[in-house]
């Protein structure tokens, strides 16, 4: 009886470990949302110089019913 103590002692140790992380996982607070707010649009300089002209029939048509 005491050899399968001493063969559980580990498997314990490693499942209240294990059990307390999982409790300090589940009661923190939540983190705020991570947003991309310090990217900004970069547009390139000398970019296009007159409006853009739809030149030519549509690509794609709407098969909408």
């Amino acid at each position: 009886m005491v050899i399968v103590a001493c063969l559980l002692l580990p498997f314990v140790g490693l499942l209240l470990y294990g059990m307390d992380r999982v409790e300090d996982w589940l009661t923190r607070s939540p983190e705020p949302p991570r947003h991309a707010g310090a990217r900004r649009l970069r547009l390139i300089a000398g970019g296009r110089q007159e409006p853009a002209t739809r030149s030519g029939p549509a690509r794609h048509s709407s098969r909408a019913a």
